[in-house]
């Protein structure tokens, strides 16, 4: 085990796409998460269409983080104990099987249906993301974890691009039948292509240290944040995930009260959020193991606080749509930096035995973190106002940074396996 300081020495490397089983892993994430976008623009609207009111709409957004804080213990044995290529497939295979009670949703009497399929669909993708992320290194080797983070990000926002529009017009001129129908395709072709995958003591082994009796008693979401690297990385994750809780709240009243945009403003500024993050995303698909990861999670949320202030004091002095499309497209980049630096740090700072376990324990704090900035902007942006909340979001952003310069730059310290 290494500390975060010396996790990312860096060797001779390229870009993950050099491995043939990472393009399978890619090409299978780029399908799910097109239907995943699909999914995630329709459903909303539906519910708001079958509860006619702004709180159901919340609801399922907090219900969705339920299950990653519920699940978290039971994701990391699951993950640690199970061969990780065997988990992402039996969760796609059980989020495709749980859309299917969508067939049956007409009417405002059927909402318990779609908030039982959301409550599914997030408890088997509580499962998804750390396997996945537990995946990569054994796939590509540690020295291209950036290159392969940074593609596996980018997957999410040419979904965006793809699957957001597209759900909105198969909504309008079909159902949410014909969403859920097309997501579940998705879910099938994105699990043969992870079940392609092949099967060797890399993807497919179950880890020694965590078969035995011993540790099954140590392993697990506990024993992981005992770990000081992992505890750092989940602490500043957990920050920034409440100010990221704050904006999915206050962002639509950013454009439509403060800088007086449309409907039509909203889903542009939304949309051209992928553009930063997507050329970033193929930079570093190339040059990512050529960077150290530690130096790009710290530029990464230090850009993005600078940029978050800069965008809401902006609005003291104009409200000009364009100038805002050009802020939100500049923030992907940092965006990505941050992301992908922080989960190489967590790759390296964890041995294969355990990084399941790590992994749950940054889905639960991102979840807890979430779900801290979705009630507290629910619930004061009425009485606060907009625009104060958001520069309490930047300043989250900037205790993040602050936190990622002071906890992950910490001097050397093994972690305990």
């Amino acid at each position: 085990m290494t500390d975060l300081r010396t996790a990312t020495r860096r060797g001779p490397a390229g870009s993950a796409m050099a491995v043939p089983a990472f393009r399978r892993l890619w090409l299978a994430g780029l399908v799910s998460d097109t239907g995943d976008w699909l999914m995630f623009i329709a459903l909303p609207l539906v519910v708001l269409q079958l509860s006619g009111s702004a709180v159901g709409t919340s609801f399922a957004f907090l219900l969705e983080l339920a299950p990653p804080v519920l699940l978290a213990p039971v994701v990391a044995r699951v993950t640690d104990r199970l061969s990780h290529r065997l988990v992402m497939v039996v969760a796609m295979i059980g989020q495709a099987t749980t859309l299917l009670p969508l067939l049956l949703v007409h009417d405002r009497s059927e909402l318990p249906i779609v908030y039982g399929v959301i409550i599914a669909q997030a408890s088997f993708g509580a499962f998804f993301l750390p396997a996945k992320n537990a995946l990569l290194p054994t796939l590509v080797g540690l020295e291209r974890a950036n290159s392969a983070n940074a593609l596996v990000g980018l997957n999410n926002d040419l979904g965006r691009i793809i699957g957001g529009p597209l759900g909105g017009v198969l909504l309008a001129v079909g159902s949410i039948a014909t969403v859920a129908l097309i997501d579940v395709a998705s879910y099938v072709v994105a699990a043969a292509l992870v079940l392609s995958l092949p099967r060797s003591r890399h993807t497919d082994a179950v880890p020694s240290a965590d078969t035995s009796t011993e540790g099954a008693r140590t392993g697990g979401v506990l024993r992981a944040l005992t770990d000081r690297p992992t505890r750092d990385l989940v602490v500043v994750t957990t920050v920034a995930s409440i100010a990221q809780g704050l904006f999915l709240v206050l962002f639509v009243f950013f454009v439509t009260d403060v800088i007086r945009g449309d409907e039509a403003d909203v889903g542009l500024l939304r949309g051209v959020q992928a553009i930063g993050a997507i050329g970033a995303g193929l930079a570093l698909g190339v040059l990512g193991a050529r960077i150290d990861a530690l130096r790009l999670a710290l530029i990464g949320s230090s850009a993005f606080t600078v940029i978050t202030v800069v965008c809401w004091n902006a609005s003291f002095v104009s409200h000009a749509v364009p100038l805002y499309a050009v802020l939100f497209a500049a923030i992907g980049v940092p965006a990505v930096f941050m992301g992908a630096g922080m989960t190489s740090l967590l790759q390296h700072a964890t041995d294969g035995s355990r990084r399941g376990s790590a992994f749950a324990a940054l889905g639960l704090g991102q979840a807890v973190g979430q779900a801290i900035g979705i009630t507290a902007a629910g619930l004061l942006q009425e009485p606060i106002g907009t625009l104060p909340l958001l520069e309490v979001q930047a300043g989250a952003y900037a205790l993040t940074a602050v936190l990622a310069f002071v906890l992950l730059r910490r001097g050397p310290r093994r972690v305990r396996s």
